[in-house]
């Protein structure tokens, strides 16, 4: 198995976020910077390399019939040991994160990527899975926030980047300014992605 494959079919190929549409609530909710991006995406990303992994050491012992129930104990487990580091080391994110933290439990992302993935495939390939949907997704996220602080803030990661003459769109950081960013970055996205496939076929 071609492990380089599998991250970049998470990153691009099949980008939870671009091409998937997967885990909207958390890419609308809490995209209203960089930084809450980038938190929350890598918040995602360790519960779903840790989940993918103990699913995958799991599967042949987990009964077919009780699996997901089995899946989402096993998420939940993780997600709630990132929820207690995050308020132990990282106190503000997880103030700003919120419930968006425990519901990384219900993150369609993550149980579909157990239920697809990890539980068919031995826990290395399932690591690297987990590293290419869970960078797929924090860059999808962070590149969110930051378009989103730029035109609504004129801000990246809180650093001013325009004069005091800039007049931010404040649109952009209210939840109207969530879904116009992303249907833009997703046309982007997915006219880059098109045009190297024209261009292979060519």
């Amino acid at each position: 198995m071609n492990y380089l494959k599998l991250i970049k079919n998470g990153i691009i190929d099949e980008n939870p976020v671009f091409a998937q549409a997967l885990g909207m609530c958390p890419t609308l909710g809490v995209t209203t910077s960089g930084i809450n991006g980038f938190g929350m995406g890598m918040a995602t990303t360790a519960v779903l390399i840790c989940s993918n992994i103990a699913i995958s050491c799991l599967r042949k012992f987990i009964p077919s019939k009780i699996r997901i129930p089995a899946f989402i104990v096993v998420i939940a487990t993780f997600v709630t040991i990132v929820g207690m580091a995050l308020k132990a080391y990282m106190p503000a994110l997880d103030q700003q994160l919120g419930l968006f933290i425990p519901l990384i439990v219900v993150n369609c992302l993550i149980l579909g990527r157990a239920e697809s993935f990890a539980s068919k495939n031995n826990p290395v390939a399932s690591i690297f899975d987990g590293i290419g949907m869970g960078l797929g997704f924090t860059v999808a996220l962070t590149l969110l926030g930051v378009t989103r602080e730029i035109l609504g803030g004129g801000t990246i990661f809180g650093y001013a980047v325009f004069g005091a003459a800039y007049k931010p769109a404040l649109i952009m950081i209210l939840p109207p300014g969530a879904f116009l960013a992303l249907g833009f970055l997703l046309v982007a996205f997915n006219k880059l992605t098109k045009g190297k496939e024209d261009k292979k076929a060519a």
